[in-house]
């Protein structure tokens, strides 16, 4: 086998790793993310996202909290937005 072929073994094993685990050290969280280092802190650092910091030292997030957080400022397809205004003018609530 070639190099990148195991590499990307490697990574596949990896991201399976991941998914299947409920608390994620910070290097597993920003893979897990796709967003950088200084992106992370970031949020850490203004409350913005949820952490663990059992030992005082070394960061820790459950996926959970993390898919949550990926989730927030939900915006509506175009088929949600569409029932929506039927909704509103079948109420007659408009004029």
């Amino acid at each position: 086998m070639n190099n990148e072929i195991l590499i990307e073994i490697k990574n596949i094993l990896e991201k399976q790793n991941i998914v299947s685990k409920d608390i994620l050290n910070f290097e597993e969280a920003l893979s897990y993310l796709k967003v950088s280092k200084s992106f992370l802190y970031k949020m850490t650092s203004k409350g913005e996202i949820t952490y663990y910091k059992p030992n005082g030292k070394l960061i820790y997030f459950k996926r959970s909290d993390l898919d949550v957080w990926m989730l927030r400022n939900e915006v509506s397809g175009t088929n949600e937005l569409e029932d929506e205004i039927d909704n509103f003018l079948k109420r007659g609530n408009h004029g």
